[in-house]
């Protein structure tokens, strides 16, 4: 891996602890048993589980903030237990109603029941691939040397029966003898790391536990580096993690032995932490973050024993990572002094910031790049659509990299949905990509490096008749008068009549930005008659690092006002209408879709609000939410920041008498990202002071977590009780 970097996170940033004011919340604990136990409003033949109601009223800033379902933060408790055991009660007796229920799961049975290979990578004498033969709950590593016939890797299957273990991510020493392997039980962010001798596959070092938000970067044959927090001492999966340390495992020792290399003490305090050894074996350079968006970079030399750390840059505003080192050269990415990132080159032997000479200066688009065989690939997003250059290291433009249509290129990670493109080492000849959009799944194409000639290598092969939809993208106009881009895709058919059920799925943070992506699950929905629509709006990547803060802190109503305006857009052009609009979103996208139900109740019929941030006065209390203030700000901040976060927070904004949106809160009670307390309080509120017909219920699944590594078989089952209940709340009478 060529490129250092935090963890990727679906959620995304944080507070610098400067901007910390001295006035904490104060906290009074009422007695809770002077208080009856509620139960909340049947509605639609529907009566809700007992929710009871404690007394906790938190003041901030003088002003007094009821919590009464508090409660149910505690997710070690009987109580709380028994409360989502009821509540799923609920939610399963309803969905049982559904007549087309079993009908939407043999579809999505159907549609992902295809064989998915990820884009071949070179380790050793071996070149590895992942595959899934179509519903296996995870996909298989293989590898294959030469001609001979593929053999089985690493199978996640046999992790665990019903496929909750999943395998999260791989690293291969340098000369791929060696392999560190990552698996994650019941999606938990907490991982365990085992060493295999990848020649014989036989496991050569006890395990690693306790390893969380943390890449693996190999130093020679030796040992790796890795990071990680000290394990809560209360509940591991919503216990605050604050302070992210760096660690060398040897190779042959135990995990108490591991050395301790950075973060160790308070001068260091930073919540996210990644280390990469440079690709001659010589430097270790470290990225440091006090949130999800900007870092500080550090480097020391691994060839003078005991040498310190040299600062490279110290700055938390902007962000850079390591790209490669060559011939005495550091090359970074970066968006310091601009904000739609470049890439900057300096001698190793004077790093500082003060040194840095740009290789490929910023342009009109925002970049990301990778390296391979001796080049840049530079990828430029233009309204969310990928265009790719090829550059020499030396930065002189080859030639524009030819894309099989309008799309987007995989560019990060090894896993089967998210795999490597134009990344290889620096002797290689050739490389591979993997080209989608929200019609065509993933294909994989040979590229030659020298000739810029591409070769289809899979193409594949799907009941969905992808020829019969078209993505056409349009630009809108937000509140505020700023133009959005949204992509729609429908049947090629479809007529504008405004009777078309149509999800709007939106994010809208963290910098991160949605491109086009193939996914079964939104082929099933097309292949019922649905509409999908994604806006790119702003907090999210699509246009820098500007189109990111504005939708950040004092700013966020932006974000709302955009995804309203796309609901909009998409009734008076006659896509749809109220009655047949759904809100999706998911992580900081729950947010949105929570933020936008309650303020605007009237704009769809559907709300689908997914492991969401649903508590805007606490969600910095719990795992490593501290590190999202970037985007969010903190409700102990000041007091501005504290009123602007009550005035959106959804849970503080249900309001009795309102009709709601017909809501399906979902959630695992495995999710260490974003904890399900978000989910629980929401859901308790809505059932409590909704007036309406509509029913206020929350999914919680169980031995899954936050989305990654979530086996196929949950995945079918989950998303048939999504697009039941929508449909069905839609009045859909039959597929």
């Amino acid at each position: 891996m060529n490129q250092l970097k935090r963890a990727a996170l679906p959620l995304v940033a944080a507070t610098i602890a400067g901007l910390l004011t001295a006035c904490q919340p104060g906290t009074k604990q009422l007695d809770a048993e002077q208080n009856p136990d509620v139960t909340t409003t049947p509605s639609h033949s529907i009566t809700y589980p007992t929710t009871r109601k404690g007394e906790v009223v938190d003041t901030y800033f003088g002003v007094e903030v009821a919590d009464p379902y508090r409660w149910l933060e505690d997710d070690r408790s009987e109580e709380t237990a028994n409360w989502v055991k009821a509540q799923n009660q609920v939610t399963q007796n309803y969905l049982a109603n559904i007549p087309y229920r079993q009908d939407i799961a043999d579809k999505l049975s159907d549609l992902l029941n295809y064989e998915r290979v990820s884009a071949p990578f070179k380790e050793g004498d071996y070149t590895y691939f992942y595959k899934n033969d179509g519903l296996q709950n995870q996909s298989v590593v293989y590898r294959q040397k030469g001609d001979e016939a593929p053999e089985v890797f690493i199978d996640p299957n046999t992790f665990s029966e019903d496929g909750t273990v999943s395998l999260a991510g791989m690293e291969f020493s340098e000369d791929g003898s060696l392999v560190a392997y990552q698996t994650s039980t019941g999606g938990s962010d907490w991982r365990d790391v085992f060493i295999m001798n990848a020649e014989t596959k036989e496991q050569i070092d006890d395990k690693l536990v306790n390893v969380k938000f943390s890449n693996i970067s190999w130093y020679k044959n030796e040992g790796f580096y890795y990071s990680s927090y000290d394990k809560p001492k209360g509940s591991e999966l919503s216990e605050k993690t604050d302070q992210h340390k760096v660690y060398y495992h040897k190779i042959g020792t135990d995990q108490a032995e591991d050395a301790k290399v950075f973060g160790h003490n308070e001068a260091q305090k930073h919540r996210y932490v990644g280390a990469q050894v440079g690709d001659e074996n010589r430097y270790l350079v470290v990225g440091a973050a006090e949130s999800t968006s900007g870092n500080r970079l550090f480097v020391k030399d691994l060839q003078k024993p005991n040498s310190e750390f040299i600062t490279i840059k110290n700055d938390l505003e902007t962000d850079a990572s390591l790209l490669l080192v060559h011939d005495g050269k550091f090359y970074f990415k970066t968006n310091l002094n601009a904000p739609n990132s470049k890439v900057v080159t300096v001698e190793t032997s004077n790093p500082s910031v003060d040194h840095w000479t740009d290789v490929l200066p910023e342009t009109e688009h925002v970049l990301s790049v990778s390296t391979v065989g001796g080049y840049f690939f530079a990828e430029y997003m233009v309204d969310a659509i990928s265009q790719v250059k090829q550059h020499a290291l030396d930065g002189t433009f080859v030639r524009d990299v030819s894309l099989p249509g309008i799309g987007a290129v995989r560019s990060s990670g090894r896993g089967l949905g998210d795999v490597a493109s134009f990344k290889g080492p620096k002797d290689a000849s050739e490389t591979y990509f993997m080209f989608e959009n929200y019609s065509t799944p993933n294909t994989t194409y040979l590229y030659d490096l020298e000739s810029g000639k591409s070769e289809l290598v899979r193409e594949a092969t799907t009941s969905f008749d992808g020829s019969q939809y078209v993505s056409e993208q349009v630009f809108y106009t937000s509140k505020d008068g700023t133009k959005v881009p949204m992509i729609i895709t429908h049947h090629k058919d479809m007529q504008l009549n405004g009777e078309n059920p149509t999800l709007l799925y939106g994010y809208g943070g963290f910098n991160i930005s949605l491109t086009p992506r193939y996914s079964a699950v939104v082929a099933a929905w097309l292949e019922m008659g649905g509409v999908y629509a994604v806006p790119n709006i702003r907090g999210g990547g699509e246009y820098g690092k500007a189109w990111h803060k504005a939708g950040t802190q004092l700013q966020k109503q932006n974000v709302f006002d955009d995804f309203i305006a796309a609901g909009e857009y998409l009734i008076e052009k006659r896509y749809t209408s109220k009655q047949y609009l759904a809100l999706r979103g998911g992580s900081n996208g729950g947010l949105l879709v929570g933020a936008v139900m309650t303020q605007r109740p009237d704009l769809a019929q559907v709300a689908l609000p997914a492991v969401g941030v649903l508590d805007m006065l606490r969600y910095h209390t719990f795992t490593a939410g501290a590190g999202w203030a970037y985007d969010y700000g903190t409700s102990e901040q000041s007091e501005e920041m504290f009123r602007y976060l009550l005035n959106y927070s959804p849970i503080h904004n249900v309001e009795s008498g309102v009709d709601y949106p017909a809501t399906m809160i979902t959630t695992a009670d495995h999710d260490d990202r974003v904890v399900p307390a978000h989910s629980f309080k929401f859901a308790a509120e809505l059932q409590e002071k909704n007036t309406g017909p509509n029913p206020m219920l929350i999914r919680i699944e169980t031995d899954a977590g936050h989305g990654a590594g979530t086996p196929v078989s949950k995945t079918i089952e989950e998303y048939a009780d999504i697009f039941g209940f929508t449909l069905y709340s839609m009045g859909v009478e039959k597929l």
